[in-house]
């Protein structure tokens, strides 16, 4: 009786460590550069006032969005904030004409781990729904293209994730299982004084 209480303790460990959730990424003494429309000048940073100056594309989280968003496109249409616990909420200025609307962010090594998952987390304030894009552990896109803001002034949230805890391969937990099992029954064999 024992030794089946074990074995089934045993894979019910085994499986749940196979279902690692990522985690929300967290971004403290991250620093962003950014393109709006495929141009660096059309977005601009926190770090610089919003100022329409070289190098304005680059900013670093805003500690607790004291100050607000971290950048604003250049055409005043979208504002862009990143929260330290990993949401990014986009709002829009007023009235968007139709057109194209694409960002992209790149956080470079400034992450605490590879970005694995980004999430839209609240879309309802807008008609359609983001595309939202992973383009490599370090990098997102946006594009805002197919959304109705309406009269404006509204916004949509999503969440970047990071890596989860390694997970062991399914072949490492089976031959664990095994080799515990092989010395369960041993024991079992082995006469008792």
């Amino acid at each position: 009786m024992t030794t089946k209480i074990i074995l089934e303790t045993l894979a019910v460990v085994a499986l749940t460590a196979g279902q690692a959730i990522a985690a929300p990424l967290p971004l403290q003494h991250s620093t962003i550069s950014a393109a709006y429309n495929g141009s660096a000048d059309g977005m601009l940073g926190l770090d610089q006032l919003f100022a329409p100056v070289p190098g304005s594309n680059v900013t670093a989280i805003d500690p607790g969005g004291a100050n607000g968003v971290e950048f604003l496109s250049a055409d005043f249409l979208y504002g862009i904030d990143f929260a330290e616990d990993g949401v990014m909420t986009v709002y829009n200025n007023g009235p968007v004409a139709a057109g194209a609307y694409s960002m992209r962010f790149d956080f470079g090594a400034s992450l605490a781990a590879p970005l694995t998952r980004f999430t839209l987390i609240d879309g309802s304030a807008v008609g359609g729904i983001p595309m939202l894009t992973l383009i490599d552990g370090h990098t997102i896109g946006l594009d805002l293209s197919a959304l109705d803001w309406g009269a404006g002034f509204t916004s949509f949230s999503a969440r970047l994730d990071a890596a989860p805890s390694p997970v062991p391969e399914p072949a490492s937990i089976t031959l664990m299982l095994a080799g515990l099992a092989s010395i369960v029954f041993a024991r079992r064999r082995t006469p008792q004084a």
